[in-house]
């Protein structure tokens, strides 16, 4: 069928669904407080519900899954939703991104499931900076699931790191080292706004640019952009094995190569991360004989999809988190 597209001619390959809101770190840009959950919350999505959801999207051009949170390996059933997805009919990437907290545990069972992709949050590479942040001092066996993981067979494994003023900005020395001689992408992911953190953010934000001016001044170059990639500008060095990806929301036309799509755990739709509605898809996902009406439903909605957020106005829409959907 193939109709992922929005009135503004872009297509939208890849799906974000969140498996589960909750998270168990304690990261200083999302949930300082841990996460608290909220009474009378709707359910996760159960493993029926999720592989109706994903042979809709399949049906309508979805090629790229990536399963987030929270905190997604709190799922017991993780394992059985990567092969979930990696079985549907027109799916060929199946990621996930974890804080890594059972990245040991579970990697070869992920990989065994069919992963194509994994993404690890690694704010920083010194521990008590690590610990600072994620209020956690497991950097040692993340990074140790994360060699695990360059063993696999995945297609590619990406760290993730929030970049934050006066506590991890002047780290990159370090990360230059560990990229040198490891296959691996780093992406440096610019602070965002969100409903509850804005005193943090004034203190902690740095423009992502400032960054990508260091790494040009290094020899850095961008790369050109694939086709179902996310929204990081990545740069590689011939002398380094790994790249450098920044995903830098608040630059000029951030917005113009939106490939995604979202879901929440409870099955709403959001077509942007920081938009103000979500659609229910729930009551559509009880049966297979709503399929129709759920392929119609995702493509109305997606003709509504606006052409850019409202960050740069402090408009953070439904997001009070990032735990909440995602990332």
């Amino acid at each position: 069928m193939g109709s992922l597209i929005d009135r503004f001619g872009r297509r939208f390959p890849y799906l974000r669904l969140s498996v589960i809101e909750a998270c168990n770190y304690h990261c200083s840009y999302c949930l300082p407080k841990g996460y608290q959950a909220v009474p009378g919350r709707p359910k996760n999505l159960d493993i029926d519900e999720i592989a109706r959801l994903l042979g809709a999207f399949a049906t309508l051009g979805m090629q790229k899954v990536r399963l987030t949170g929270g905190e997604p390996s709190l799922r017991r059933d993780l394992t059985d939703i990567i092969r979930v997805a990696v079985n549907t009919t027109g799916v060929e990437k199946v990621a996930v991104t974890t804080n890594g907290c059972l990245l040991q545990k579970r990697i070869r069972d992920w990989c065994d499931a069919g992963l194509t992709a994994l993404n690890v949050s690694v704010d920083s590479l010194d521990r008590d900076c690590f610990k600072k942040i994620t209020g956690h001092d497991q950097l040692n066996s993340i990074l140790a699931g994360v060699e695990t993981a360059l063993e696999s067979n995945l297609l590619s494994v990406k760290l993730n790191a929030v970049l934050l003023r006066d506590l991890n900005d002047a780290q990159l020395p370090v990360w230059l080292d560990y990229l040198r001689d490891r296959r691996i992408s780093l992406r440096f992911i610019e602070l965002m706004q969100t409903g509850d953190n804005l005193d943090y953010f004034h203190q902690h934000h740095l423009r992502a640019e400032i960054l990508e001016q260091q790494l040009e001044q290094s020899g850095w170059r961008l790369l050109p952009r694939a086709a179902d990639a996310g929204p990081a500008r990545e740069y590689g060095h011939a002398d380094y094995r790994g790249r450098i990806g920044i995903i830098a929301p608040y630059s000029r036309d951030f917005c113009a190569g939106c490939n995604r799509l979202r879901v929440t755990s409870a099955g709403d739709l959001r077509l942007c991360l920081f938009g103000q509605i979500g659609i229910p898809l729930r009551n559509l996902l009880q049966c297979d004989d709503q399929q129709a009406e759920l392929l119609a439903t995702i493509a109305k909605q997606l003709g509504l999809k606006q052409a850019g957020h409202g960050l740069h106005m402090g408009d953070t829409g439904l997001t009070p988190h990032l735990a909440s959907i995602g990332g």
